[in-house]
């Protein structure tokens, strides 16, 4: 009977009657599962033009994002936003019933265009501001004024001013504007994967991941902190969200930490820490990666597989450095984990790991990503009745369509605004006048054009969602770092890397703060020692200039060097900034430990041989070898001390 219960459709209105929550929130669920079918339609079958796609899409979206919001408002909010959310129904039938004359007069408009338009605006910037904040609104009205009027700026960075009939050709009859790339990778990737994702934490499949790393990490010292570290690492590969993924996991893996004894600060930094790394972690990653795969024009896999050894680099010191706090503080373990239950859970729900399985393989077997997520959750809803605790009904489809459409509304409202802002630089050539500028500011130096990029990518990223960072770094940055030479693959996932960090560096630090309301810590000392524990995040972008290799790009021998060597490096940090390794290091000893992975991962090619770069590695390892040596001696030397004092 619970999945015939309809109160679960119902949105919150903490204002609103009964009668007006129950009508609009079941014209929202309409709305969802119609942006469902659309997206399901057009990423199996094709067939839809991308301009009628795509305004459908944004159409239905923004419609449902009014709704939805005005729900949440007073009273004499809601109605503006009510009467808007119908006009945001406007302009999708209309450029359908209009394609063809569209077509016939080469995308030039006629004042009916000029008054859609100015709807489908008022609609977006509506959007924005309530669903995403001030910042992008900000930045669309300084690009339209710009637009308007560029004639009064003097020099290389005017121009002749375009009137609104060339802005209605740009940015709504035409792919180069609110129904651009981003909104088609919107449509065709960021919904439907958060749909798959969505039904897989419904089918129970998050809670199997939790108990296989449980199963893993248990039994070790400190468990718990891994098994949080890797269950949030693989339910983040599903829903690419940090803040999500706390929310999700941490209300189980958090009080498990604290009752094994990691303070409240430690546990909420390992828990956001681990969930911010869904959104590097394959195969899903968040929407900026598929956007990446857009821009540059490379199937998605190939980003996927290029971010797979970065993410397991992350994962990587990140559980070191679990474990060896976990031993600093001498932690208990979790004894009711350990391989009983990881056995136990793969023979009673290992099947629920079928979805994630078929997606990866028919990816591999070259299906398109869109094609395998939808036989994806074709293989999920198969299943789904083996077992009634998994059993997805009707409603309960319905509620993954709202879930994942109230999920997706910030992102598309994003890439609406990013879509106008980019049409509008493209338009007036001022895209490309920003990465000249870039350059001349950078001094033609790449490490200078590294460092500024970074430094906008963070503050950006801060103030934006990562894809809408993402692209206008990709747009105004990207270009500037190829001319310098950087390989393109390499520049968008520095610019993608660094659009994330804000996730756990303050002052914003969403999932570190989520995360301190669940353990109960200060939010920002969370945030610092997640920033410790996430180090990686922040470091290995710039390896990406000097070691490709670890994107998988180069030839074989390359990549391994590359691999080895910023493997060494990132464990020799991790140790270094833990400060503890079987017993306590010294500020000495943990500084050499830092000094040797900076001397190992030295600034230069993998491959190359030059006396210099080879004497600089060849000096980090001896440092860390030598430093793990003593530290095993000494330790030897205090075991013998406590057994003869015995």
């Amino acid at each position: 009977m619970a999945q015939f219960n309809l109160s679960r459709l119902l949105l919150e209105s903490p204002q609103g009657g009964s009668i007006e929550r129950g009508v609009f929130s079941g014209l929202f669920c309409l709305l969802a599962t119609a942006v469902a079918a659309l997206v399901l339609y057009g990423a199996y079958y094709g067939g839809i033009t991308a301009l009628l796609l795509r305004s459908s899409f944004f159409s239905l979206v923004a419609c449902a994002g009014l709704i939805y919001y005005a729900l949440q408002m007073g009273r004499w909010a809601r109605i503006p936003l009510y009467i808007l959310a119908f006009v945001a129904l406007i302009p999708g039938p209309y450029l359908w019933h209009s394609y063809m004359d569209i077509i016939m007069r080469g995308a030039m408009s006629v004042p009916e265009d000029t008054w859609v338009f100015l709807a489908l605006i008022s609609v977006v910037f509506l959007f924005v501001r309530i669903a995403v904040g001030w910042a992008l609104v900000v930045l669309m009205a300084l690009a339209f004024l710009y637009a308007w009027f560029g004639y009064l700026i003097p020099g290389k960075y005017g121009h002749g001013g375009y009137g609104l009939d060339r802005l209605t050709s740009t940015l709504m009859l035409s792919t180069e504007g609110v129904y651009g790339v981003p909104m088609g990778v919107a449509v065709e990737y960021i919904f439907l994967f958060g749909l798959f994702g969505t039904l897989l934490t419904k089918i129970g499949t998050g809670s199997v991941f939790v108990d296989i790393a449980r199963g893993l990490t248990g039994r070790v010292q400190g468990g718990p902190g891994l098994s949080a570290a890797l269950s949030s690492a693989l339910l983040g590969s599903l829903n690419g969200s940090a803040v999500a993924n706390v929310v999700t996991t941490g209300t189980f893996t958090i009080p498990l930490m604290k009752k094994v004894g990691y303070s409240p600060k430690l546990a909420g930094a390992i828990e956001a820490a681990a969930s911010s790394a869904g959104q590097i972690m394959p195969p899903v990653m968040g929407a900026a990666a598929f956007l990446m795969a857009e821009m540059i024009g490379i199937p998605y896999a190939e980003v996927a597989l290029a971010a797979l050894v970065p993410a397991l680099l992350y994962l990587f010191a990140l559980m070191l450095a679990v474990r060896l706090e976990a031993g600093r503080l001498g932690l208990e373990r979790d004894t009711a984990a350990g391989l009983k239950l990881l056995g136990e859970t793969l023979r009673s729900r290992g099947y629920l790991l079928a979805p994630l399985i078929a997606l990866i393989g028919l990816m591999i077997a070259g299906k398109s990503p869109t094609q395998a997520a939808v036989l994806g959750i074709v293989v999920g809803l198969l299943i789904s009745p083996w077992s009634k605790l998994t059993r997805v009904g009707p409603v309960d489809l319905v509620e993954c369509c709202k879930d994942t459409l109230i999920n997706t509304l910030p992102i598309v409202a994003a890439v609406a605004s990013a879509g106008v802002i980019i049409g509008i630089l493209n338009l007036t050539g001022m895209g490309l006048m920003v990465s000249g500028l870039i350059i001349e500011i950078g001094g033609g130096n790449l490490w200078a054009v590294l460092l500024l990029t970074a430094l906008a990518s963070f503050i950006l990223g801060m103030g934006l969602p990562t894809s809408a960072a993402y692209l206008l770094l990709a747009v105004l940055v990207a270009p500037a770092m190829t001319q310098l030479g950087m390989n393109v693959l390499s520049a968008h996932m520095f610019i993608f890397y660094f659009g994330l960090v804000s996730a756990i560096t303050p002052p914003v630090a969403l999932a570190a703060y989520a995360a301190a309301t669940i353990s109960g810590a200060k939010p920002n000392e969370t945030a610092v020692e997640a920033m410790r524990l996430g180090f990686v995040k922040l470091l290995i972008p710039f390896l990406f200039v000097t070691m490709p290799g670890i994107l998988l790009i180069g030839d074989g021998i390359s990549i391994a060097v590359a691999i080895a060597l910023t493997t060494l490096a990132t464990f020799s940090m991790g140790v270094g900034f833990s400060g503890w390794l079987g017993s306590t290091l010294s500020t000495a000893q943990r500084s050499l430990y830092v000094v040797a992975a900076v001397l190992i991962a030295w600034p230069e090619l993998a491959t190359n041989t030059d006396l210099f770069v080879l004497a600089a590695r060849g000096a980090g390892m001896v440092i860390l070898v030598a430093m793990l040596v003593r530290g095993h001696l000494e330790h030897r030397c205090s075991q013998r001390a406590s057994l003869a004092t015995d």
